[in-house]
């Protein structure tokens, strides 16, 4: 326990850096925007010259950037990600608004390729070089190179508009009505989830046939061992060791993803409100929600560390003789 305390400590330390990169990465993007601040805060009004510069002037747009970078990490220290140019309301606020769904969609469709992946992955690899092996791999190629768009509209064409089991857009939130929610975001968590599960199952087969071919595998099945306990007991836990990585980074990918999903079905998550913020030329809302979503990122690289160090005795190990 104390070696996983160390390295996680470790991995944390090392992650302070990276977050101050991302944020100047986003705060240099917005500075050098073609998105006047102080244009859009007068919404086309016909603002003379020294009322753009007053505004500039109390917003602190004037200063140097080294100035502005300082202050704009101090303020995100304390939790303020600024005030919106259009609203005159705190960025925080809309956030805390929109957050909570895109989490909801992120998570609903990382349980759906997780149950996707390990089902397809482990019988593609019981299976190998059968059919079902065949089947499955040539499912998973489709749906690696199938944008979650397009994956996105042929489900609201079949189930929505054809079938008429799903809504083609809107939110039922979860406190009004569950079956509503899982309505909702049925088809969004899908289309998100069905790239990613692909690129997991491909990944799962190929540990879990690593894992077959051991010596410890013969012995057991030799021991009379029946398969089912084999995989489930002794497969599974050494093969899903190596798909924990890539599945941090394919959760970066949902949450990109919802950016697009969002809008496409009209749920009112961080993806909608960033590309409405980019189209009001709202820039504190729009380097919220970017950073707000790195963050995000970040953190779910972190947990999977962590799932990834509890996981592996032998990095433990290593880590230990460091």
């Amino acid at each position: 326990m104390i070696i996983v305390a160390r390295m996680l400590a470790r991995r944390i330390l090392a992650l302070v850096p990276l977050l101050l990169g991302v944020i100047l990465f986003v705060f240099v993007v917005m500075r050098f925007s073609p998105t006047d601040p102080a244009m859009a805060a007068f919404d086309g009004a016909n603002a003379t010259h020294e009322q753009l510069q007053q505004f500039r002037h109390e917003n602190g747009l004037d200063d140097p950037l080294p100035v502005q970078y300082v202050r704009f990490v101090w303020h995100l220290l304390q939790g303020n990600f600024g005030t919106s140019v259009i609203t005159k309301q705190p960025v925080s606020n809309s956030i805390s608004t929109a957050l909570p769904l895109t989490v909801q969609l992120t998570l609903l469709g990382l349980l759906i390729a997780i149950v996707l992946s390990l089902v397809l992955g482990v019988t593609a690899a019981i299976f190998r070089d059968r059919w079902p092996d065949q089947l499955i791999r040539l499912v998973s190629l489709v749906g690696v190179a199938a944008p979650a768009f397009w994956i996105a509209l042929l489900l609201v064409q079949w189930l929505a508009v054809g079938q008429g089991l799903f809504p083609t857009s809107g939110y039922v939130s979860l406190n009004d009505s569950f079956t509503g929610w899982l309505k909702s975001l049925t088809l969004p968590a899908i289309a998100l989830a069905l790239p990613v599960a692909a690129q997991l199952t491909r990944i799962i087969r190929t540990s879990v046939v690593e894992e077959l071919d051991k010596d410890y595998v013969r012995t057991a099945r030799g021991g009379g061992l029946p398969p089912i306990v084999v995989v489930g007991r002794n497969v599974l836990r050494n093969a899903l060791i190596n798909p924990l990585t890539v599945l941090g980074l394919r959760v970066g990918y949902l949450l990109g993803g919802a950016v697009v999903i969002e809008t496409m079905f009209a749920l009112p998550g961080m993806g909608q409100n960033m590309i409405q913020a980019v189209q009001d030329g709202d820039t504190s809302k729009v380097q919220g929600f970017v950073i707000t979503i790195a963050l995000g990122f970040v953190l779910v690289n972190l947990i999977v560390d962590v799932l990834y160090l509890i996981a592996n005795p032998r990095l433990r190990t290593a880590g230990g003789k460091a």
